[in-house]
C-alpha cells in the first residue's frame, strides 16, 4: 500500500518535515517514491508547502494519507 506521510529532517531539537509518498512497509526516514511538500512547525504560524497537483495525483491512485497529513492537506485546500 502506498502512503502519504511525514519524514523528519533537520537538526537536533529543530525538526522540519517532508511530506512524502512511500510504500507503507518502509521505515520513517527510509526510501521514498516522491517528495510532494514540506511542513515546518518551528515557524511562528506553522509553514506548510504542498504541491496540490501531485497530492491529487497520488490520492486518485489510492495513496492513503496519515492523520497528520490529512489535516495538512485540508489546510492546503484538498
Amino acid at each position: 500500500m502506498v502512503k502519504i506521510r511525514l519524514t523528519r529532517m533537520g537538526a537536533h531539537k529543530r525538526p522540519f518535515y517532508r511530506v512524502i509518498v512511500t510504500d507503507s512497509r518502509t521505515r520513517r526516514d527510509g526510501p521514498f517514491i516522491e517528495i510532494i511538500g514540506t511542513y515546518n512547525p518551528q515557524k511562528g504560524p506553522a509553514e506548510t508547502k504542498i504541491n496540490t497537483d501531485r497530492a491529487k495525483h497520488w490520492l486518485e491512485r489510492g495513496a492513503q494519507p496519515t492523520d497528520v497529513v490529512k489535516k495538512l492537506l485540508q489546510k492546503a485546500g484538498l
